[in-house]
């Protein structure tokens, strides 16, 4: 199936580079751009993109509330955020606000293609750097767990509860999978379980979930 993809910057260069690039892909289709926040949130109604590249800085409506819109609409789309550099102090909000994870504006075309196939396939774009970039802004919120986490962590199995600390670690399904030396479906099955117990929308979600509770902690 191709991936339709939404691209939302206020920089025309940005938007026209991306769109030549994601549509030479053969299984990848650019639908649609938006300038700005509060026309992203628009076009995914009307378009029903799989994918949303998404800009932070803004003019009228920025990134992360955009992403907090389109996740709150429960739109099928999944959002990818651009930033110039990977300690953008905005990335952890946007994971936050719901977003499945972010590619640098550098990135390369296969980069870029292959961010928006994990996306689309519903993995969380993680990379171990983002990970301990999570863990640290995390440390710097309150020492005490967030009571909303806390109280959810109890509707989890002691397996599940393994799996999410893992997931949180930016381990693949693959990988959990060999790191507790079971069958790949299964992890499949137990992450699914997590999410729907959880009440979460995605992996990115899951990870941001365990750092909230303090399930992975800095060190």
């Amino acid at each position: 199936m191709t991936i339709r993809v939404l691209i939302v910057d206020d920089q025309v260069m940005v938007r026209e580079g991306f769109s030549v690039l994601l549509n030479a892909m053969p299984d990848i289709e650019v639908v649609g751009e938006a300038v700005n926040g509060r026309e992203a949130v628009v076009q995914v109604a009307a378009l029903h993109p799989d994918v949303v590249l998404m800009d932070i800085r803004m003019p009228e409506l920025n990134g992360i509330e955009a992403t907090r819109e389109i996740v709150t609409a429960n739109a099928d789309a999944k959002v990818l955020v651009l930033t110039t550099f990977d300690l953008d102090e905005y990335v952890y909000q946007a994971l936050r606000a719901g977003a499945s994870g972010f590619l640098l504006k550098d990135a390369s075309a296969r980069q870029l293609a292959d961010g928006v196939r994990v996306v689309a396939s519903g993995e969380a774009l993680l990379a171990p750097t983002v990970t301990r970039r999570l863990i640290t802004e995390f440390s710097k919120l309150a020492d005490a767990p967030r009571a909303p986490a806390l109280a959810r962590i109890g509707d989890l199995t002691e397996r599940e509860t393994e799996v999410l600390v893992l997931i949180a670690q930016g381990l693949s399904n693959a990988e959990i999978a060999e790191h507790l030396v079971v069958a790949e479906s299964t992890i499949k099955t137990h992450v699914s379980r997590i999410l729907v117990k959880l009440g979460l929308r995605d992996r990115t979600q899951a990870a941001v979930f365990a750092y909230e509770a303090r399930l992975v902690t800095p060190g």
